[in-house]
């Protein structure tokens, strides 16, 4: 399964942010998942088991508990993947970063403000939307 296939859906959203903070008991996963989105526990196994099977979470048994924790690595694929497609927005964002610097100097200054909506249109190329 795809990495953004797994982080698209709400539920296995929620689970990773709840184990971000640590490791949590399947029990205590499911208490938190069902009271929030109303899915019956084998539901919330089901979505553990997603995010096990796609390395996003691992498993250990703790006597007759099972402990779930985050795993990063799949995350730092992810993070390497966005970064390959920042060149097609950081010349964007740096622009905009300037016109605003531009806007609050002649708010300063006593001149005319540069409108937020003209700086936008000023770095978006020709044919896309706001």
């Amino acid at each position: 399964m795809h990495a953004f296939d797994v982080l698209g859906d709400p539920v296995r959203r929620r689970i990773l942010e709840l184990l971000a903070d640590g490791e949590l008991t399947s029990g205590a996963i499911t208490a938190v998942v069902q009271a929030e989105f109303g899915i019956t526990q084998p539901a919330v196994s089901q979505h553990l088991k997603v995010l096990r099977d796609s390395g996003f979470a691992t498993v250990r048994p703790e006597g007759a508990r099972r402990l779930y924790a985050v795993d990063g690595e799949p995350f730092r694929e992810v993070d390497d993947w966005l970064d390959g497609l920042g060149r097609f927005w950081n010349q964007r964002l740096d622009s905009f970063t300037t016109e605003l610097a531009r806007g609050k100097r002649g708010r300063r200054l006593g001149g005319a403000a540069t409108d937020t909506t003209t700086a936008i249109d000023s770095i978006a190329p020709k044919g896309d939307a706001p």
